[in-house]
């Protein structure tokens, strides 16, 4: 699948560079030619020789004084290259190309480099969610370069949490993704909803739900590189905005429908892939309620505005795709769902099963279309998921 793509590898200081053999190793089995960039501190967790053996190319460091063959320029080894993979990834290289500092090989090329740009952090957790480090990945994000989130588990450091670098499947598949690009959907506009909503209890406490808005927002990031004019409407999350889309922040129920209605007309295709909050309370109060006295407190809820629901009956001839993310008979579920809220698609998921669910960065799902065909997908990354959901797409508006 990439044969005779050039990946340019940039491999940085942290335990987790041992990891960038097994990524070199799975590229060329693909048929890429990899050329590695080391910085300094990289070369002390693993030797340029071992990289050198590996991708069957010379290795730039630091200290290395670059051959004639590279035209003593990072701009020359850039315009060969078709992706940049920058894993792992410091929190210093992060902070470097975000703020455009170029005082070293890789740095430098970054800024030379005018393709795709893909960049995969490891780190301890408090560094990874410093707001300095969010920011500087925020910004990046916008200027196009895509981010192959960190997974959760035991880190180097001893600690436990977010910051592994994501698993070498994970990465190959972004980099065959990012190299493949298909522009199918370059005539459509597609209205995307993404997050869980908030119903508020008092101005401390709301209702919401599991929800991250991964699904949602790789839904988006896909539709974007596939060619299409995306409206993501976000109940909040901790996502970077896809680089591209015009986003509308929203927090309730409510808000949801309201935003997704006024842009129903303009779209082709609507996926409701938002976990909207089912109930919220009948009456908010405006004060924080105390705890105070013995008195148990009765909270009285209300059904919130079934969105998908009317965006069916009023859906004329655009193509509607819904979720159900269900704990038992998924199927059964999921056929209901189709049928009464007049989908043409519905995403079926067991938040129950391990690597599926909502904070996941993975998913598991069924697709089970409007012509009764159930279709079984394997454990994918989210935009994996929603690559297969935009080929189902495609080939339900050419039935």
């Amino acid at each position: 699948m990439l044969n005779g793509k050039k990946i340019t590898l940039g491999i940085t200081g942290g335990i987790a560079a041992y990891k960038a053999c097994e990524i070199v190793r799975e590229l060329r089995k693909e048929g890429a030619s990899v050329t590695a960039i080391m910085t300094k501190n990289s070369c002390k967790f693993i030797t340029p020789l071992t990289l050198q053996t590996l991708t069957k190319n010379r290795v730039i460091t630091e200290q290395y004084d670059l051959p004639s063959e590279f035209d003593v320029s990072h701009i020359s080894l850039g315009k060969e290259t078709d992706l940049l993979l920058i894993a792992p990834a410091t929190a210093n290289i992060i902070a470097k190309f975000a703020s455009g500092i170029a005082d070293d090989f890789l740095s430098t090329f970054y800024l030379a480099f005018k393709g795709k740009t893909l960049i995969a952090p490891a780190m301890n957790s408090n560094m990874y969610l410093h707001p300095t480090t969010k920011k500087n990945i925020k910004k990046l994000s916008s200027l196009g370069v895509e981010f192959i989130e960190p997974q959760k588990g035991d880190l180097a450091c001893g600690d436990e949490g977010i910051g592994r670098l994501a698993a070498v499947s994970i990465i190959i598949q972004k980099i065959k993704e990012a190299l493949t690009q298909r522009l199918d959907l370059k005539n459509e506009k597609i209205l995307i909803t993404a997050g869980g909503t908030h119903e508020a209890i008092d101005p401390v406490r709301y209702i919401t739900n599991r929800s991250s808005g991964k699904m949602g927002y790789a839904l988006a990031r896909v539709a974007l590189a596939r060619g299409a004019d995306v409206i993501l409407v976000s109940a909040p999350t901790n996502l970077p905005s896809p680089a591209g889309s015009k986003i509308i922040n929203v927090l309730s129920a409510s808000q949801m429908r309201e935003a997704v209605l006024k842009n129903l007309s303009e779209s082709t295709i609507i996926i409701k892939a938002a976990a909207v909050s089912d109930f919220k309370p009948k009456k908010e109060s405006y004060a924080k309620i105390k705890k105070d006295g013995k008195e148990p407190i009765t909270l009285e809820l209300e059904k919130t505005p079934d969105i998908l629901h009317e965006v069916g009956k009023k859906k004329g001839k655009r193509l509607l795709v819904g979720f159900a993310a269900e704990t038992e008979n998924l199927i059964k579920n999921a056929q209901k769902k189709l049928k009464e809220k007049n989908c043409d698609l519905i995403v079926a998921n067991d938040v129950t099963q391990l690597g599926a669910g909502f904070v996941s960065d993975t998913n598991i799902v069924k697709l089970i279309d409007r012509n009764g065909k159930i279709e079984d997908l394997p454990k994918l990354s989210k935009e994996g998921v929603a690559e297969k959901i935009f080929d189902k797409i495609i080939n339900l508006k050419k039935s």
